[in-house]
């Protein structure tokens, strides 16, 4: 591993569950804090964050089931975000956190660690979402209470991948000539338009993605044809599918005790969790991109951050708390695009 920050090292550790490559940071005695990725990510778009820990933490970030340098086995995505949940519990024990732990998670990793919450609520601290996949969900039309528009979620799932943009990220594309080069996803998408890393980190995070399993059993996964629009529904494995409305399911959040404190921070330029993503189909459909849109009656575009924000006022409203921070301008990803004024708030969040 290149160009790791000061005071951050990298481990790889042998899980009865998997292999798994993590970093780590702070103090070995400190209270633990979990940083789970997102999609098409590694723990690498968090070294800048464990390098900055404050005294007193303990920061543990694996590469998902998936993912970087990570063993590459296949997600079963009926199960919605339940392997990564079961990873994470695997490794933590593995390498001897017996104690409550913080967690931290950015869009799939946000929905991980709802599941984590759901799975083992005594031991969770704290939950810090950083521009969160829905309970409800990514793709598969859903309306804002969670409820399908069809028995197969149709819409969701492997089937909604671009397939170019796979198969660069297969190829190894570290180049620019097309707008699904991975780079040019990454630098559009994954935070504000007009934010770049600096040359040496950009290139660092681009081979990261490229580290993505891809195909059936990781991204974007495997579909199934279905009679209602936009013709597919999802599979069985793969990422997508874990994240398709059909199988993902945290709202049960709601229900947990105890229930630890809620940092939500997202960025009010989010272009991947949004009301209305141009990377759903409801969306797609109602700009005409996808032909046959049945009308929003019958396939609204998503409304993924009313549903998480009901979801976090029903959490409240059973004796749960959650403080919601938005980073003015920013994209998918403020803990980067907005790094030191994200730090302060997440800092300050923990202390």
């Amino acid at each position: 591993m290149t160009n790791l920050p000061e005071g951050v090292a990298s481990h790889m550790a042998k899980t009865p569950r998997m292999t798994m490559r993590y970093l780590e940071s702070g103090d070995p005695a400190g209270t633990p804090v979990v940083f789970l990725h997102g999609n098409l990510a590694t723990s690498r778009f968090y070294d800048h964050i464990l390098a900055a820990i404050p005294p007193g933490f303990r920061c543990i970030a694996p590469d998902m089931r998936g993912f970087g340098d990570s063993e590459k086995l296949t997600i079963d995505g009926t199960r919605g975000l339940s392997d990564w949940s079961d990873d994470t519990r695997s490794l933590l024990e593995h390498l001897g956190v017996t104690q409550p732990a913080h967690f931290v998670g950015w869009s799939t990793g946000g929905g991980a660690i709802m599941q984590y919450l759901i799975d083992h609520a005594s031991d969770v601290l704290s939950l810090t979402l950083i521009d969160t996949v829905s309970p409800y969900g990514f793709g598969g039309g859903t309306r804002a209470d969670g409820s399908p528009t069809s028995d197969d979620y149709a819409g969701g799932g492997g089937g909604s991948g671009n397939p170019e943009f796979a198969q660069r990220i297969a190829d190894g594309d570290t180049g620019s000539d097309s707008e699904v080069s991975p780079r040019n996803v990454m630098n559009g998408f994954y935070w504000r338009a007009d934010h770049r890393e600096p040359p040496e980190r950009e290139d660092m995070l681009v081979a990261e993605v490229l580290k993505s399993l891809i195909g059936d059993g990781g991204y974007p996964g495997d579909s199934v044809p279905s009679p209602n629009w936009p013709g597919f529904a999802p599979g069985s494995t793969g990422i997508l599918n874990a994240l398709s409305s059909r199988y993902l399911d945290t709202s049960g959040i709601v229900d947990v005790d105890p229930k630890p404190p809620i940092l939500w921070t997202h960025g009010s330029a989010d272009l991947v969790v949004a009301n209305g993503t141009p990377w759903e189909m409801g969306t797609l459909g109602s700009l005409g991109v996808v032909p046959g849109w049945p009308g929003e009656d019958a396939y609204p575009p998503q409304q993924m951050v009313t549903q998480i924000r009901s979801v976090l006022d029903e959490y409240a409203s059973r004796g749960g708390t959650y403080r919601e921070e938005v980073f003015e301008g920013s994209g998918h990803g403020p803990h980067i695009d907005a790094a030191d004024e994200w730090m302060k708030v997440f800092f300050g969040f923990l202390g």
